[in-house]
């Protein structure tokens, strides 16, 4: 997990060449999707999620472990890591980019967000803007999002055997709850 965080931090860096306004971050975010079809209903939720923002220019990063996600059952995860995701060889999906408006963090509040960047999953990189809502209160920033992930878009092979099982469309959540950045001495 600090090897997440540290990517997280450095691909930060990476992005913010200008100023350097106030970082909030977590490594304990939460994403989940869900797949529904008539044949069957498949979630699955991360709870160790790396995130974070830089509140002077709206950069954001996101970076999370495929091999976190937790099934209802053993069979759905060990099929999604080995068969569909391929967790060995595409351990990682990240979302880099900006949020388009200009928020106040000062101010407490819910504010309609939209971040454009780059998300990729499963070794495709593709653009995306992504719709959300920041929540400011206290010291605290929540950022939450819905959005789809087309499962083809991503050159992730679904057998025809099962095909009915999974939907060709994946909604996916996010809630990250980001506190003020400190760098450990």
């Amino acid at each position: 997990m600090k090897k997440l965080y540290v990517i997280l931090i450095s691909t930060m860096l990476l992005i913010s060449t200008q100023s350097f306004g106030q970082l909030y971050a977590t490594q304990s975010g939460e994403t989940s999707f869900f797949s529904s079809t008539p044949v069957e209903d498949i979630s699955a939720v991360s709870k160790t999620v790396g995130c974070i923002l830089n509140t002077s220019n709206g950069e954001v990063a996101v970076s999370m472990q495929m091999s976190s996600f937790d099934f209802p059952n053993n069979l759905m995860q060990e099929h999604f890591n080995e068969s569909y995701i391929e967790s060995d060889t595409y351990p990682t999906a990240t979302f880099t980019g900006k949020i388009l408006e200009t928020i106040n963090y000062t101010k407490n509040g819910s504010y309609p967000v939209t971040a454009r960047g780059k998300f990729t999953v499963h070794g495709v990189t593709m653009d995306r803007d992504l719709k959300g809502v920041i929540t400011v209160e206290n010291q605290r920033i929540t950022l939450t999002s819905n959005f789809d992930v087309k499962v083809a878009d991503h050159k992730i092979e679904v057998p025809k055997l099962v095909f009915a099982k999974i939907a060709e469309v994946i909604t996916v959540k996010n809630k990250y709850v980001l506190a003020p950045y400190v760098k450990k001495q």
